[in-house]
């Protein structure tokens, strides 16, 4: 027994997957997911293994990939040289990663410069007027 396609436009497709009809537009565009063709109104359809490639997508931006980088990842099986993919979504993987790690230190940098302020104002956070009010304010205390 044959299995029957299903067939979806892009808008149950993005009912289905949460992904907007733009963003699964260009997903087809860049060659991320595939169409089966048009319908007869002319609408993109795609079927089952769309469904499969737009979790992925959305799973390697989950890990910190930029689409630019799933584009590169997806634009040859094997690359040039024999690579399959494994080896370059390791690479692109550890290139996240350090992304991600800049962003923690950035993070990390403005918790300090937070709690140095808090240490600093504590009065006027607290409620309580004094020189750091003052000059947080413009010379006009707030605090009455």
């Amino acid at each position: 027994m044959t299995g029957v396609t299903r067939t979806m436009t892009v808008g149950e497709l993005s009912r289905r997957t949460g992904v907007s009809n733009k963003a699964l537009r260009d997903y087809t565009d860049w060659g991320l997911i595939n169409t089966l063709g048009r319908s007869g109104a002319n609408y993109r359809l795609y079927d089952e293994q769309a469904l499969h490639c737009v979790h992925l997508i959305a799973e390697m931006r989950g890990l910190g990939l930029t689409l630019a980088e799933i584009r590169a990842l997806a634009r040859s099986y094997p690359d040039e040289n024999g690579q399959f993919v494994g080896p370059r979504l390791a690479q692109r993987l550890r290139t996240a990663r350090a992304r991600v790690e800049a962003q923690i230190a950035c993070l990390e940098q403005t918790r300090s410069r937070i709690d140095a302020f808090e240490s600093t104002h504590r009065a006027l956070l607290g409620g309580r007027c004094g020189s750091d009010a003052r000059r947080l304010e413009g010379e006009a205390c707030a605090c009455a």
